[in-house]
C-alpha cells in the first residue's frame, strides 16, 4: 500500500476542525494545533509539530500590527481561514486565522511530519532524501503541500480549495515546549512558539516548557 492509499484509508476517521476551534486567542489555539493534521485533497498530509502565535495589534511582529492592508486582509476576517503570504521574494508561508472578525490574529505553521502521500510531497520539494527535510520550516512546509498565494483566504472548515485541518484522535502533547519565535526582530521575548517535545521534524528546539 502506498502513502496515498494509506491517507485514503485513514481519512474517514479524521474530523475537520470546527470554526469554534479557531475563534479563540491564538496563544490558546497554537499549542492545541500540535498533532493535528494539515491535509490536501490529493492525499498529502502532515502532522503539525511546530507553530507560532501572532497577536495582531498587541504584537509588533505580526503582519496585522499596523492595521488592515490589502496584503493582510484575510487576517482580519473570520477565524478558520488560511492566510498565505510571500516572504524574502521566494517563499510562501501559511497561517490559520484565529479570533473574531477584526482581530487580525493567527498561527503560523512552522513544521510538519509527513504522514500521507509522502512521495508527492517529496517531489514538490524537489526530491529531498530525508523525510525530515520535507516539512521542517514554514517555507518547506508550504512547498511540500502546494500552498501558494492561490490558497490565501481558503476556508479550512469547509475544505475550500482542497485544504483543511483535521483531528485524527492524536491529542496535543501535555508537555508541549514553548519558547521565543524565530526570524523576527520585534517582540522577540514572547514565548509564543510551541513544538512537540523531542520531535525529529521540528525546525529548532527552544528549552522552555509551556507549563
Amino acid at each position: 500500500m502506498n502513502n496515498f492509499d494509506v491517507a485514503k484509508t485513514i481519512e474517514p476517521r479524521w474530523r475537520t476542525l470546527p470554526r469554534a476551534f479557531y475563534r479563540r486567542d491564538p496563544r490558546v489555539v497554537a499549542p492545541e494545533l500540535l498533532n493535528k493534521v494539515l491535509l490536501r485533497d490529493d492525499g498529502r498530509a502532515g502532522r503539525i509539530v511546530e507553530v507560532e502565535a501572532y497577536c495582531g495589534l498587541e504584537d509588533p511582529a505580526a503582519h496585522s500590527y499596523r492595521g488592515l492592508t490589502r496584503r493582510n486582509a484575510v487576517m482580519f476576517g473570520p477565524g478558520g481561514h488560511l492566510y498565505v503570504y510571500f516572504t524574502y521574494g521566494m517563499h510562501w508561508c501559511a497561517n490559520a486565522v484565529c479570533g473574531d472578525v477584526g482581530n487580525g490574529v493567527g498561527v503560523l505553521f512552522r513544521a510538519i511530519e509527513p504522514i500521507g502521500n509522502i512521495e508527492a510531497m517529496r517531489v514538490a520539494r524537489g526530491g529531498p532524501t530525508r523525510d525530515r527535510d520535507i516539512g521542517s520550516g514554514p517555507a518547506r512546509l508550504a512547498q511540500a503541500l502546494g500552498i501558494t498565494g492561490a490558497l490565501d483566504g481558503a476556508d479550512l472548515v469547509r475544505n475550500d480549495r482542497g485544504v483543511r485541518i483535521a483531528d485524527d484522535g492524536t491529542p496535543p502533547p501535555a508537555d508541549a515546549i514553548a519558547g521565543p519565535r524565530i526570524g523576527i526582530s520585534k517582540a522577540v521575548d514572547h514565548p509564543w512558539r510551541w513544538h512537540v517535545p523531542a520531535h525529529g521534524h521540528v525546525s529548532r528546539r527552544p528549552s522552555r516548557s509551556a507549563g
